[in-house]
């Protein structure tokens, strides 16, 4: 039995061979028009649905947000008032010397808020 001898001209003489047809077969793509890296049309197509999904998806939660933020205009009128009233019922407060607690208590603001008000507005001991 005799072995198998392969020299390294022949290797190469395969390899280049393997090239060769690899480098017909790209001029032929490319004299035809078709472009070898083309994406198939319907994944083109696909892409586009997502993409106009995504961006009505996307419109809708604007809408929505627009909505709350329209809706909720009116609101914090009142409320802002409200909320300076407070504030200023605790500075009147504050300058008359009353502690933090009453002034919580009678104008419904955060501990927090009340300290730098009477830090800020209270009697100087």
């Amino acid at each position: 039995m005799e072995s198998i001898v392969i020299t390294w001209r022949e290797l190469l003489m395969v390899a280049v061979l393997i090239l060769a047809v690899y480098i017909a077969e790209m001029l032929l793509l490319v004299r035809k028009g078709a472009n070898p890296t083309h994406k198939p049309s319907w994944l083109d197509s696909l892409h586009e649905k997502q993409a106009g999904h995504d961006l009505n998806h996307e419109i809708e939660q604007i809408k929505l947000r627009l909505t709350l933020l329209e809706a909720g205009r009116d609101k914090p009128a009142d409320v802002d008032s409200n909320e300076a009233g407070a504030y200023q019922r605790a500075i009147e407060l504050a300058r008359q010397g009353y502690d933090v607690a009453n002034i919580c208590e009678s104008s419904g603001l955060s501990r927090g808020e009340v300290e730098m008000i009477v830090s800020m507005h209270g009697k100087l001991a």
